[in-house]
């Protein structure tokens, strides 16, 4: 990390320290009464902190935002615009915005030159799709396409999972012993519950809403304070990223950015009404703004997210572990994937599995061998009352992931169910099709036009590229056969 970003690696996340220490935990006797025991924040399986000093928090991090633009939140802070290189920077003699060809680049991939030193969701967001952020690029033409900072970067060492877990089912298993070593796991009834019931909002949703008021800062209390959400592809640079994909999804991801850029083909999942997936609740504007929480024995329920998205964990069920992922119900993969988890006294794991692969704008594609470890847990303020859920995730994709790697993100707690309007089933009705051109079209009511079905199992967003954009690159003869997901 450079040293104008102010970070070192040496203190922890505060709130994943402070969040738990004093929890009660349950075990249960013969007669199913509770009896209380110590829960630690941290265990070797989960808590750790990140090795990196957080700045002082205000929920605006201004100084941590890799791009040109981050949308969002607002911030239009190119270094320099309209093609100009910045001083002290030695350009490439092509890089995404001019070449004609991505596969010949290969070596360039990970030069942050390459993508003129943005994050991903400002290439995501440089032609202007996004009305919460201004453009990057002047008329349509991308080599105009204005520089980031070259100097932040996120660092890779506090994106892997400091765990020694190679798989979910591992990881699940050692939480699970810990647990046991407490007493539990937990047991719950529903006086013994944690009281989690209610409406929740991300950091990101709470500074969106004072942006869409004018205002600049969103000015979270320093009680909220959450690592950068690198997820959401503002705190990296382009090779970060890359860095922890295996070759052939770093081929994935550099196709979808270089199309989103260059030939200004962006491929929406909401867009064409298709299927959001299960990690569109990790990224930033289709995470669940709001979030609703709900518990009974045996189950923890959330709803909020983009495509009506409802996760439901089932506390102590078993996954069936015939078939080619561990699952619950029919060997068949599921947009949200199931879960299973349980309780540590006042801290949730579970375990998803069953998951369909697929793929978010301005992130990386996953295949259908994905499964995440979460990890939910109070935290408290200062006088020690509740103010929201500490959330861990680890997320294993050996296709995908040279090695797991970990989120850190805070859901402050907003009231109620009854202070709030119900969160509505909402319902996509296309309106924008593939015009002739192989981009997103508006089409208006009454229209008859020609439509290829493709199939949403074989990468439709990479056929449309390869069949309308790529007709003249040089594609590697090896990935003709790389269609779909594992």
């Amino acid at each position: 990390m450079p040293a104008s970003t102010g970070r070192t690696f040496l203190i922890a996340t505060l709130g994943m320290l402070a969040a738990c220490s004093h929890e009660p935990e349950s075990s249960v006797t013969p007669d199913s009464t509770p009896v209380l025991a110590s829960v630690p924040a941290q265990t070797p399986s989960r808590g750790l902190p990140v090795p990196v000093e957080l700045d002082p928090y205000d929920g605006y991090p201004e100084a941590d935002m890799v791009g040109a633009v981050t949308p969002w939140y607002w911030e239009d802070d190119p270094v320099t615009s309209g093609g100009e290189v910045p001083e002290g920077v030695t350009p490439l003699e092509l890089d995404a915005f001019t070449s004609t060809d991505f596969y010949l680049d290969r070596d360039l991939w990970r030069d942050p030159r390459y993508w003129r030193c943005n994050s991903p969701i400002s290439l995501d967001s440089m032609h202007g799709d996004y009305t919460s952020g201004p453009s990057a690029i002047d008329n349509g033409n991308p080599a105009t396409a204005g520089w980031g900072h070259c100097d932040r970067d996120y660092p890779r060492e506090a994106i892997i999972s400091p765990y020694p877990y190679t798989t979910a089912q591992e990881h699940y298993a050692a939480l699970r012993t810990e647990a046991e070593l407490h007493g539990g796991p937990t047991q719950h009834t529903p006086t013994t519950l944690p009281d989690w019931n209610g409406r929740y909002s991300r950091n990101l949703d709470l500074a969106f809403a004072t942006g869409r008021r004018g205002g600049a800062n969103a000015n979270l209390a320093q009680d909220y304070i959450e690592p950068p959400q690198w997820m959401m592809g503002w705190a990296n640079q382009v090779p970060t990223i890359l860095s922890l994909l295996t070759p052939e999804y770093q081929e994935r991801y550099v196709q979808q950015m270089y199309h989103k850029v260059n030939t200004n083909a962006a491929q929406f999942s909401l867009m064409f009404c298709r299927p959001e997936g299960i990690m569109r609740w990790w990224s930033g504007p289709g995470g669940p703004r709001p979030l609703d929480v709900m518990l009974v024995p045996g189950r923890v329920q959330f709803m909020g997210g983009t495509g009506n998205a409802l996760r439901q964990v089932q506390v102590d069920r078993e996954f069936n572990m015939e078939g080619a992922v561990p699952r619950l119900g029919a060997d068949v993969r599921q947009w949200m994937g199931e879960s299973i988890g349980f309780w540590d006294g006042n801290v949730l794991v579970s375990w998803t599995s069953n998951i369909q692969g697929w793929f978010n704008h301005s992130s990386w594609e996953y295949s259908s061998n994905l499964q995440i470890i979460e990890i939910w847990s109070e935290r408290l303020d200062a006088d020690g009352n509740f103010i929201g859920l500490n959330h861990e995730s680890v997320f294993y994709d050996p296709d995908v992931f040279v090695e797991p790697v970990r989120d850190l993100a805070f859901f402050s707690r907003q009231g109620a169910y009854a202070d709030f309007a119900p969160i509505n089933y909402s319902h996509c009705n296309q309106t924008i099709f593939l015009g002739d051109d192989g981009r997103a079209t508006q089409v208006s009511p009454g229209s008859t036009i020609d439509y290829t079905v493709y199939d949403l199992y074989d990468r439709p967003w990479a056929k449309i590229w390869e069949e309308y954009f790529e007709e003249d690159m040089q594609r590697p003869e090896e990935d003709d056969s790389l269609g779909g997901f594992r």
